[in-house]
């Protein structure tokens, strides 16, 4: 009886605090797609037109639409991306040099050989304009692909909590249907002898 009751009321706390915790983790789960979502909204950014072949390629359906949701941050960060890369001939970061080319200045591939680079009028090296945009580039478009991980992991949150929900609920019944009633054999009283003879 004893070791059956205590098997019973381990059952209940690990449910309850299986329950408790997955009450929780939805609440924050909700609450953190919620925050993902306030703060892409407030930035004010707005999908160009779909006349855009950027736009038309990533986000055609919500042309000239606020970006207000992770998966159109993702969008927009593509987009920015392809807008860099028309920006720069289709050359990223790593395949431009840090100054001016002295001989092609509006060649943004540039020169890392500072002996080869434009100068100016201090006679230091011109730093490649076109490789700068890409510092700002990398920066917003991290930025809105943050929102849209918060935004997953917020989801992913929710369902790690509904598990854990209903694994303390099941937990719970199990001991109660295990373990919450005497059973029949400890319950019944020993049936009386027939036939004995008397004494």
């Amino acid at each position: 009886m004893g070791h059956g009751r205590f098997l019973r009321i381990g059952g209940y706390v690990s449910g309850g605090l299986l329950m408790a915790f997955g009450i929780a983790v939805i609440a924050l789960g909700i609450w953190g797609f919620a925050f993902a979502r306030d703060h892409i909204e407030r930035e004010g950014i707005t999908f160009g037109p779909a006349t855009d072949p950027a736009v038309q390629e990533h986000a055609e359906q919500w042309a000239d639409e606020p970006v207000d949701t992770g998966r159109k941050a993702l969008a927009m960060a593509e987009i920015m991306r392809e807008h860099t890369l028309s920006s720069t001939g289709g050359l990223t970061y790593a395949e431009m040099g840090r100054f001016q080319s002295a001989e092609n200045p509006d060649d943004p591939q540039g020169t890392n050989d500072e002996a080869a680079a434009a100068k100016d009028e201090s006679g230091q090296p011109i730093s490649n304009g076109a490789r700068n945009i890409w510092v700002t580039e990398t920066a917003l478009a991290t930025a809105l692909d943050m929102g849209f991980m918060s935004e997953m992991l917020s989801l992913f949150s929710i369902v790690v909590g509904i598990a854990l929900l209903l694994t303390g609920i099941g937990l719970v019944i199990l001991a109660r249907a295990v373990f919450g009633h005497p059973s029949t054999a400890q319950v019944a009283s020993p049936a009386p002898a027939l036939g004995a003879a008397p004494g």
